[in-house]
């Protein structure tokens, strides 16, 4: 098993001022895995459900060459399930209604084939279970992690052991400056790789994402996109692509690290197009590499050499 991934399964009820859907698969987990799968197989994935989850839902994870043997079914128990409402702007939303269900008493067990993972992403769930991860994996060799607010103001301390223990942590700009009390995003970048992590992406939303790395910064743009439905699960779909890319080339280097991002770019930007993972389901390899082309091409210009200062005719 070359790619662990660990975090929530888990029901969504979306609104946005495009449209409603309800009970649909999400979760940290499935956004991960499935974003992933396009890169590297098997995933194994670790999670909790309840028993009302659809068995359709495992099939299509393992359709996708997903493990599914790590998620944890409580028969007698409700999956964990997630309300939210966006506004005009998209980057801001309400939180309606949560509720954990059997997520409240999770405990991460890793299945033996899952625990020799070179690469392990940890979505984003309790630091305290992050850790108990961590300890059940023999010698990854690249670890990334994300986590929010609630426990960057809840848990701090632990949060700072699994940051230790990390290689990469991804964050949003609004989390780097609240983890720092900064609102400079290169110093706040500083200050977080200080406290572990060697790799530090700050995602923007519809501004891109920044790279920083000790060999210095790399800024990615976002797609642009006429139609932005449901932004649900693009953070973690961008952590699948990252890490799924990574684990395809086998090695972490400065060159791997920046098409990681743009490939984890490339896969959000299809996954906010429609509601729940409804547009990773049916990618294509060609959409993706279109999409990866287009990603060059943004930037992308012809240098000429000009005289600095001269202003004559």
């Amino acid at each position: 098993m070359n790619l662990c991934v660990v975090g929530t399964l888990a029901y969504d009820t979306i609104e946005t001022p495009f449209g409603r859907a309800e009970d649909a698969l999400g979760g940290s987990a499935t956004f991960i895995a499935t974003s992933a799968s396009y890169f590297t197989q098997p995933v194994g994935i670790v999670g909790v459900v309840g028993g009302d989850f659809s068995k359709d839902a495992l099939a299509f994870l393992e359709s996708r060459g997903v493990d599914t043997s790590g998620v944890e079914i409580q028969q007698d128990g409700r999956t964990f399930r997630w309300s939210g409402r966006y506004h005009h702007d998209l980057n801001m939303r309400d939180t309606l209604d949560t509720q954990l269900n059997v997520l409240a008493t999770f405990d991460p067990k890793i299945p033996e084939q899952m625990r020799g993972a070179e690469f392990v992403c940890l979505g984003n769930i309790a630091p305290a279970l992050q850790l108990k991860v961590l300890d059940q994996m023999t010698a990854p060799k690249f670890v990334v992690c994300d986590t929010m607010n609630f426990w960057i103001e809840g848990d701090f301390d632990t949060l700072r052991e699994v940051l230790a223990r990390v290689d990469c942590l991804i964050i949003n700009d609004s989390e780097a400056r609240l983890m720092t009390n900064d609102p400079n995003l290169i110093r706040s970048a500083r200050t977080i790789m200080e406290m572990g992590p060697s790799i530090l992406i700050i995602k923007k939303g519809e501004h891109g994402a920044l790279l920083f790395s000790t060999d210095g910064i790399f800024s990615a743009p976002a797609y642009p996109l006429e139609n932005i439905f449901d932004p649900t699960g693009a953070g973690d779909t961008f952590a699948g692509g990252f890490i799924g890319y990574l684990a395809r080339a086998g090695e972490v280097s400065e060159s791997n690290l920046r098409r990681a991002v743009i490939y984890g770019s490339a896969m959000a930007s299809f996954c906010v197009e429609q509601f729940s993972l409804d547009a990773l389901k049916e990618l294509t390899a060609e959409q993706i590499r279109a999409r990866i082309e287009a990603f060059r091409t943004l930037s992308h210009f012809e240098h000429e050499e000009v005289s600095i200062g001269d202003t004559a005719p």
